[in-house]
């Protein structure tokens, strides 16, 4: 009886154990959450929005599917670069290590043969998710706009010509080399041990940064590890670009400030070495060179803090190689600023200076 009693005793307080320590890892779960995670509305209820992309789409991918994408603007069945990349991904489960690129072009000629993209995709569970990341990504980087080109016989030496395909720049101005490497997720241990989250591009203190892609600023100053930075928050709020380690003394574009308008192509900044200091304007980074990151923004709570999304923008650095904007020196301010002016027609509001291509006050 003694032994059966304290079985039962002990079964008891075996089950009591487990219900507190269901309690107690529930209650830490919930406390180990960021709040960006637990998105709560106003009644309460969990918001649904994407807590985390892998973006890992190799540069090879990403040119074949522009290609086919500009190779079918105007016909009567444009094909997008982004359903192709996100059902390519829905297919393979995101793993593009096997993958090959002639599969966007089957995916394109069924598209331009009559099929549609929801059936081609009605079975493919994970395809409205990569969509949305996808569009996230890369969704300013490709439409329409008009761009000057060169023309000796019009006014100025320059005429305005419309162009649909990559409209995205280069975050280094034409002709300034730089080399990179793909460096994200390399530690990184001033201040405390951490992952790098963005792409390093070494280059010659001076060197004009681009805007890559046309946004408001949202960011501009010193920061203790990126030193003079600016942050550019894309139009559609999705996108957030970071450019850090800006030159000491002279990091920005004069007329830049919190609000400012920029355009893709645009000067925005000169590359430099400031950063790691707690004090401002103080060169600590050994090699010059351009931190350039793309953190994703799908609720307004992961725009800072453990929560936040910063993709690999190595493959896009590649892409964006393509088109970069050529600038050229003002003697007398010492600024550089664009030959070449854009107008994208998703700029909202702008006015000025900006409606002929340039910065505005905002």
């Amino acid at each position: 009886m003694y032994i059966v009693l304290n079985r039962k005793a002990a079964g008891r307080a075996f089950l009591g154990g487990l219900v507190l320590l269901a309690f107690l890892v529930s209650g830490c779960l919930l406390y180990l959450r960021p709040a960006a995670a637990a998105g709560k509305d106003g009644a309460g209820e969990e918001k649904e929005y994407i807590k985390w992309v892998d973006f890992n789409v190799p540069y090879e991918v990403l040119n074949r599917a522009l290609e086919l994408d500009i190779a079918s603007n105007g016909t009567d069945t444009p094909v997008s670069w982004i359903e192709l990349l996100a059902y390519a991904a829905a297919k393979n489960g995101g793993q593009w290590k096997n993958f090959k690129i002639g599969k966007l072009n089957e995916t394109a000629q069924a598209l331009q043969e009559g099929a549609s993209i929801e059936e081609l995709t009605a079975d493919l569970k994970y395809y409205s998710y990569y969509h949305e990341a996808y569009s996230a990504v890369l969704g300013g980087l490709v439409g329409h706009y008009e761009i000057e080109v060169p023309d000796e016989t019009a006014e100025g030496g320059k005429r305005w010509e419309a162009r649909y395909g990559l409209k995205g720049f280069s975050p280094i101005a034409k002709n300034y080399p730089y080399s990179d490497f793909d460096d994200f997720g390399n530690s990184r241990d001033y201040g405390f041990k951490r992952k790098h989250l963005g792409h390093d591009l070494m280059g010659a203190v001076g060197t004009p940064i681009i805007a890559v892609e046309g946004g408001t600023v949202e960011a501009l100053g010193w920061n203790q590890y990126g030193g003079w930075r600016i942050g550019i928050r894309s139009f559609d709020q999705k996108r957030y670009y970071y450019y850090a380690h800006l030159r000491k003394n002279f990091p920005y574009n004069k007329e830049l400030k919190i609000g400012s308008i920029v355009q893709p192509g645009d000067v925005i900044g000169y590359l430099g070495r400031t950063g790691y200091s707690a004090t401002e304007n103080v060169n600590n980074i050994e090699q010059p060179h351009l931190h350039f990151g793309l953190q994703l923004i799908f609720d307004e709570s992961q725009k800072e803090g453990n929560n936040e999304i910063w993709v690999d923008v190595y493959p896009l650095t590649r892409l964006l190689y393509r088109n970069r904007s050529t600038v050229v020196k003002d003697e007398a301010t010492k600024e550089y600023h664009r030959v070449y002016r854009i107008r994208d027609p998703t700029v909202p509001g702008t006015s000025g200076a900006a409606a002929d291509g340039g910065l505005s006050s905002g």
